[in-house]
């Protein structure tokens, strides 16, 4: 694998900071990126994300997809070299028990009406 095949890319949290920069190569995955970020996740922050499921990386106005590899999601290619691409990085919030539980129902209920023939 050559060199210029490495993607460089940081992660910008929601306060700013970043995580990185780290190189890729561009059959990395969306869902093993989150899983990094998870790892390097600043312990000094409040609630930081559990799952992938709680990550959304975001790239030129893009939420990637989990199963997809960089390659896939076509990324803007840095014009200049040596230049690095930001994800920004949201966090879904931690829902307590009643608000999952109403949101497993809205979730049911976008399929259709569940009607009752009398």
């Amino acid at each position: 694998m050559a060199l210029k095949e490495l993607i460089e890319i940081k992660f910008r949290l929601a306060d700013g900071s970043d995580i990185g920069p780290n190189k890729y190569t561009p059959a990395t995955t969306v869902g093993s990126l989150k899983e990094k970020i998870i790892a390097q996740w600043p312990k000094d922050k409040d609630s930081g994300p559990k799952t992938i499921n709680d990550v959304k990386l975001i790239n030129a106005g893009r939420i990637l997809e989990n199963n997809k590899t960089l390659g896939e999601s076509r990324l803007p290619v840095a014009e200049v070299a040596g230049g690095v691409i930001t994800m920004h990085v949201v966090v879904r919030p931690p829902m307590n028990e009643k608000a999952r539980d109403k949101h497993q129902d809205n979730s049911l209920n976008k399929g259709g009406c569940a009607c009752t023939i009398l």
